[in-house]
C-alpha cells in the first residue's frame, strides 16, 4: 500500500498538486489523497493509536469546521469512534489496475537499467522498447505510455512484435518448478529445454505454452518451466522481469546531453528558491556565471528553464558578487536570485 500510495500516486500526482488555481483537477487529487489518509488512520488505529488520531485530525479538522454531513467519514470527532470504510466493489477497475502493473513494472525494470548504467533519472534518453506479444498488452501500455514517459524521462515508448533480429534470449530450465510437475523426469525435460531454439522460446512467450516430444512423450512447457533471459546489445541495456522484457536505448546526443543539464539546473535553482525562503508564487530574475556548454543548455532550452523556476529573465554575466554556487556533474556555476518587483 506504501508503494501504490506514496511512491506513486502521490509522487505522479505532485504537479497536480503544485497548480496555483484551484482547479477541478486539483481538488480531485486531493480529495483522493484525503480520502486515502484518513482511511490509512482508521487501518492503523489498532496498532498505531495516537498516530492515527493525529492523521485523522489533520484531515479532518476543517471539514468539521466546515459543517460535514454526519454521516460522512469525516463527520467523528476521533478516529477511534468511526467505522472502518467498507470497500465498494463497483469502483474496482481489473483493467486500470493492470495497466498500472504494466507502468510499475516497465519503470521499475528501466530505473534498475539506468542505476547499472550510472545515468541519473534527470537525463532524458530516447526510447525503449517492450516487446509485446498480443494486442491486449499492446493497447494497455499505450494507454499509460504517457505516464511512463514522464517517470522514466525518455521520449518514445517502442514496441516489438518480433523480437528474434533485435533482442538476443536464452533459456534455462526452472528446477524448482520443474521437479514438482514432472519429478523423475527432471533430468530430460531440463536437458531438452536448454536446446530451444530462438522459434521456441518466441512461441512459449507469445502463446504461453510449448508442446514437445522427450523420449516418445509429450509435454507441454508453461512460462514457469523455464527462465528466459535476454542479452545486452551494443548501445542498450536490457532487463527481464518473467515475460515482461524491456530494452533501453542508453545512447546520448548533444541535445539529449543539454536537456539533461537543463533539468539539474532547473533541480538546484528550485532549491535555491526553497532555501531564500520564496514562495510558490513568486517571480524571480536568474542570473548564472558564464560557462560556454552551460550557456548552449539554456539557449536550447530556456524556455522550460525560466517556466519551471518562475523566472521572469535568465541572464549570464561575467562576475556576480553575492551569489550562490550551484555544484552538479562538471558545473559549478555561481547564481544569484532576485524577486522580480514587476
Amino acid at each position: 500500500m506504501t508503494d501504490q500510495l506514496s511512491n506513486w500516486h502521490v509522487r505522479l500526482s505532485r504537479r497536480r498538486f503544485w497548480k496555483g488555481d484551484l482547479t477541478p483537477d486539483k481538488r480531485a487529487a486531493y480529495e483522493t489523497l484525503q480520502e486515502c489518509l484518513t482511511t490509512v488512520a482508521q487501518l492503523m488505529a489498532p496498532i498505531a493509536p495516537f498516530f492515527a488520531e493525529w492523521l485523522y485530525q489533520n484531515m479532518t479538522d476543517g471539514l468539521r469546521a466546515a459543517g460535514v454531513a454526519e454521516n460522512s467519514p469525516f463527520a467523528a470527532e476521533s478516529v477511534h469512534l468511526t467505522l472502518l470504510v467498507q470497500a465498494d466493489e463497483t469502483r474496482i477497475d481489473p483493467a486500470l489496475e493492470e495497466r498500472m502493473d504494466l507502468a510499475q513494472r516497465i519503470s521499475s525494470l528501466t530505473h534498475s537499467l539506468r542505476k547499472k548504467s550510472v545515468l541519473k533519472v534527470r537525463q532524458p534518453l530516447q526510447r525503449i522498447l517492450v516487446p509485446v506479444f498480443n494486442d491486449s498488452t499492446r493497447a494497455q501500455v499505450g494507454k499509460v505510455e504517457d505516464l511512463i514517459c514522464a517517470e522514466l524521462n525518455i521520449k518514445h515508448v517502442e514496441f516489438l512484435d518480433d523480437t528474434s533480429g533485435v533482442l538476443v534470449k536464452s533459456v534455462k530450465p526452472n528446477f524448482k518448478r520443474l521437479g514438482q510437475q514432472y519429478g523423475p523426469k527432471l533430468k530430460v525435460v531440463g536437458a531438452r529445454i536448454q536446446q530451444m531454439s530462438a522459434e521456441e522460446i518466441s512461441t512459449i512467450e507469445k502463446t504461453g505454452q510449448l508442446t514437445v516430444e522427450i523420449e516418445g512423450e509429450t509435454y507441454t512447457l508453461a512460462p514457469d518451466d523455464v527462465e528466459i533471459r535476454t542479452q545486452d546489445l551494443p548501445g542498450w541495456l536490457v532487463a527481464t522481469d518473467g515475460p515482461l522484457t524491456v530494452a533501453l536505448d542508453v545512447t546520448l546526443t548533444d541535445e539529449l546531453r543539454q536537456e539533461g543539464v537543463a533539468r539539474e539546473l532547473v533541480n538546484r535553482l528550485q532549491n535555491l528558491r526553497k532555501d531564500s525562503g520564496l514562495e510558490v508564487q513568486d517571480k524571480i530574475r536568474v542570473t548564472l556565471g558564464q560557462q560556454p556548454e552551460l550557456e548552449a543548455a539554456v539557449q536550447s532550452f530556456g524556455d522550460y528553464i525560466r517556466e519551471e523556476v518562475q523566472a521572469l529573465s535568465l541572464d549570464f554575466a561575467a562576475e556576480i558578487s553575492d551569489g550562490t554556487v550551484l555544484e552538479f556533474d562538471e558545473y559549478s556555476v555561481p547564481a544569484r536570485l532576485e524577486v522580480a518587483t514587476a
